[in-house]
């Protein structure tokens, strides 16, 4: 029987899982907006799932919560300016203007386009969201830049309202996305974007380009705590999955098995596979920063049993119930409040200790969502 026959079998015999059960209130002020001026300063929570005990720690903590033993994997994805504003064919009025990115109010022909997802090279295809959503239509022509150095069609519409667009041939495509580009901070940090953005909204390991949101629990991380696991002879390795529409898709269902995740693409190198596989020998621990990582391994090793090297689409699901195959502790931010990020974090943690933490977490001020403070759940 495939897996997800199994799964879903599996399901019946336990029951719906709500969305509802996943809601936690969270003061409005304690949703970060900016990051703290040094990565490492962020606090850590310690959960361990075992016995359900909290512990308030620094993050600079983190590699002594670590075994002798343990493979550290990391989400290696790097962010691009993949928000854009221009206007629609017609009409020459500015471009949409940042300084308000929670603004609902467009002028007449203003456009807001977030690139989610390269569907091909050649045509450049691409998944994307748009704003005004209700009035660019299909076979609508987009421009962008001052000097409408890209311009795109608006070829179909999907379900959700995303829409497929078409980029005309323009030389060094992603050196214009990276002039004329904005980098897509979550809706939730009500600001534009700025140059330190840049910077700070990419982990200091970021290497692969193709993600709209950075795997955020590696934002903490600084060349001085990667020092500090290689002289603790903590092993690390990296992998690729790149942060798509997935993140940005709210759960619109009452009953969490009947949600979707979008598909993002991922990869895994022959070196990581082999030192992911000589752990599992081992039984040694493998610990998660993120999780995008915990996503990728888990469904990589959904396919075959054992973690192998390559690249596909992975759309696994993941929320209380679940069998772990891989992944045994997890570094991670807080979520939103039914999230099928924080649902990912209940599966592994337990929801009662989880929601018990998040809290905890609200209690003691802890700062949330991506820029905020993050979570060690073993």
């Amino acid at each position: 029987m495939p897996w997800n026959a199994r799964w879903s079998a599996f399901l019946l015999i336990i029951g719906s899982v709500l969305v509802s059960d996943f809601h936690y209130d969270l003061p409005e002020e304690l949703i970060s907006q900016q990051p703290l001026p040094d990565r490492a300063d962020s606090r850590l929570l310690h959960l361990s799932a075992a016995s359900g005990s909290l512990v308030d720690r620094q993050f600079r903590d983190f590699p002594d919560l670590l075994r002798p033993g343990d493979l550290v994997v990391f989400n290696n994805t790097r962010v691009f300016p993949a928000r854009l504003y221009g206007r629609r064919a017609g009409l020459r009025s500015q471009p949409l203007s940042p300084r308000n990115p929670a603004s609902r109010d467009f002028l007449s022909g203003q456009v807001e386009v977030l690139l989610t997802r390269q569907l091909q090279i050649d045509p450049n295809d691409w998944e994307c969201l748009v704003r005004p959503g209700r009035k660019i239509g299909v076979g609508e022509h987009l421009f962008f830049g001052e000097k409408d150095e890209l311009q795109a069609e608006v070829i179909s519409r999907g379900e959700f309202g995303e829409r497929h667009i078409r980029f005309a041939l323009a030389d060094d495509f992603f050196a214009r996305i990276e002039r004329i580009g904005h980098i897509p901070l979550p809706p939730y940090i009500s600001r534009a974007d700025s140059s330190d953005d840049r910077d700070r909204y990419q982990t200091v390991y970021a290497r692969e380009r193709g993600s709209v949101a950075a795997p955020t629990a590696g934002l903490h991380f600084t060349p001085e705590i990667l020092s500090r696991l290689h002289d603790q002879g903590i092993e690390t390795t990296q992998v690729t999955l790149h942060v798509g529409l997935g993140t940005f898709q709210p759960v619109r269902v009452e009953r969490v098995e009947e949600h979707t995740l979008h598909s993002e693409p991922y990869s895994i190198s022959e070196e990581a596979a082999a030192k992911i596989r000589q752990a599992r020998t081992e039984s040694r621990r493998i610990v998660a920063v993120g999780t995008t990582t915990v996503r990728t391994l888990e469904y990589a090793a959904q396919q075959a049993g054992e973690i192998q090297a390559g690249s596909g689409e992975a759309n696994l699901f993941i929320y209380p119930g679940f069998k772990f195959l891989v992944v045994k502790a997890l570094l991670t931010n807080f979520h939103l409040p039914q999230s099928t990020l924080l649902m990912l974090v209940c599966a592994l943690g337990g929801k009662e200790n989880v929601l018990r933490a998040y809290h905890h977490a609200v209690a003691q001020r802890y700062r949330f969502y991506s820029y905020g403070d993050c979570m060690f759940v073993e």
